[in-house]
């Protein structure tokens, strides 16, 4: 079991590091910042460079302390915020990714809070520093509640940006 803990540790880390370097560096055929910025600005979320810093680095604090093992749910929570963006973005397209959905998004937000139930197992950080009861139902429920009010903020910021830019410009209106 410790195995297979630290398996699905390491390869939800390495795919949350991919999806953020692949945004803020053009790694793995990703877009880089400023391709993302622009994406993100189309999506409502302006201006875009700080936002795709802000998942990137959301990513990658989360894919941190997931592959660690270390504050397990502080790391679902951050990984379930940011996923949740993206979910409510790509929630128009249905769920399957190939149709530009949030399949990977909510796999990846699910996965950190199955690890926030179950603990990272005896081979992390957590385990080590006598952390082994920093998991379970609650600390799953609460990832996930305090993830998807954390998104919030960015959604809300986003809603404004699609409604501002829906506005036709104040010159041109009369």
């Amino acid at each position: 079991m410790e195995f297979g803990l630290l398996m699905l540790r390491v390869i939800l880390a390495a795919l949350l590091f991919g999806h953020a370097t692949q945004k803020v560096f053009g790694w793995f055929r990703g877009q880089g910042a400023r391709g993302t910025a622009a994406s993100f600005e189309a999506w409502g979320l302006r201006p875009g460079l700080p936002f795709v810093i802000l998942s990137s680095c959301s990513e990658l604090v989360g894919a941190t302390l997931i592959v660690l093992g270390a504050l397990v749910p502080l790391g679902a929570t951050i990984v379930v915020g940011t996923m949740f963006v993206a979910v409510a973005y790509n929630f128009r397209h249905g769920i399957w990714a190939h149709q530009g959905g949030y399949e990977v998004a909510l796999v990846y937000g699910l996965l950190a809070v199955v690890l926030a139930a179950t603990g990272p197992g005896g081979w992390s950080i957590d385990y080590l520093l006598g952390l082994s009861w920093f998991h379970g139902a609650a600390w799953a429920g609460g990832a996930l509640v305090v993830g998807v009010l954390g998104a919030q903020g960015p959604l809300a910021l986003r809603r404004a940006g699609m409604k501002k830019a829906a506005e036709p410009e104040a010159g041109l209106a009369r």
